[in-house]
């Protein structure tokens, strides 16, 4: 039998090099849009994001069009956009992914059951700390950091935390290049401060946080890590910030507690 002939593969031509970029610079140009409303955290309008990402108002025209014809974004009655329901189902699904997420979900609920506090479950986005799940208290305390809420990592308990298992050279750089000024004035900006402190609460399990971020409130959070030590996120209790001195070993037991049981049920209590 004669040989199979071979396909010869032919350089890309310079026209298919451009098509290709042009395909990568629109989906740039689509987690732009989306990256935009997820940080304003409201509606708004094509001249606005095109400002904002610095793209040409006809080209945001024609990939907002798009994304809302595909249910990627949804336009209200002013015309404004915002995301859609299409996100939503993905974000379900990769939810539905995420054993870690349902493990902490139900041990956040627990713990604020036993404990009548707030009780979030806290991760790291960047240079801040975002809170990825919470449970409400029963009582009237409100507090300004809902699910989504990304802040600093040196105002919080958890954002020490989150950084703690890092090597000392890693962790100060960090800081140098993410520590400001809180809404209070209360939060350590020092970042030789931050940096020893974080190091001595990850290996303590536990953070305390009073007045930093938000004035009255208090924040006493413990480390969830995996296998390898890494602090994957916290689980804290968000509390008036006098209710601390009235029984702290009841609320810092619990915190600790409730993080070694999330490990235990992931099968990270071998570190």
């Amino acid at each position: 039998m004669p040989p199979e002939p071979t396909l010869k593969t032919e350089p890309a031509s310079a026209t298919e090099k451009a098509a290709r970029r042009s395909r990568v610079s629109g989906i740039d140009r689509v987690l732009q849009v989306l990256d935009f409303l997820y940080d304003t955290g409201r509606p708004s309008g094509a001249y606005a994001i095109a400002k904002s990402i610095g793209a040409p108002l006809s080209t945001v025209y024609v990939i907002v069009e798009d994304m809302v014809e595909k249910g990627m974004l949804s336009r209200g009655s002013d015309g404004n956009l915002w995301l859609g329901d299409r996100l939503y189902r993905y974000g379900l699904a990769y939810a539905r992914s995420l054993d870690f997420l349902s493990v902490a979900n139900g041990e956040m609920h627990d713990l604020c059951r036993h404990i009548g506090e707030t009780i979030q479950l806290c991760g790291l986005d960047g240079d801040h700390m975002q809170v990825l799940a919470m449970a409400d208290g029963p009582g009237h305390f409100q507090i300004t950091s809902r699910v989504g809420t990304r802040v600093p990592l040196n105002w919080t308990a958890s954002g020490r935390l989150l950084v703690g298992h890092l090597p000392d050279d890693e962790r100060l750089a960090l800081f140098r290049r993410c520590a400001t000024a809180s809404p209070t004035g209360r939060a350590d900006t020092d970042p030789q401060t931050l940096s020893d402190a974080a190091k001595r609460a990850f290996a303590q399990r536990l953070s305390i946080q009073a007045g930093e971020s938000d004035y009255a409130v208090a924040c006493i959070a413990s480390p969830v890590c995996n296998e390898k030590g890494v602090c994957v996120a916290t689980i804290s209790i968000v509390l008036p910030e006098q209710k601390i001195a009235e029984n702290p070993a009841h609320y810092t037991e619990s915190v600790r507690q409730s993080a070694e049981r999330i490990e235990k049920a992931m099968g990270w209590r071998n570190h």
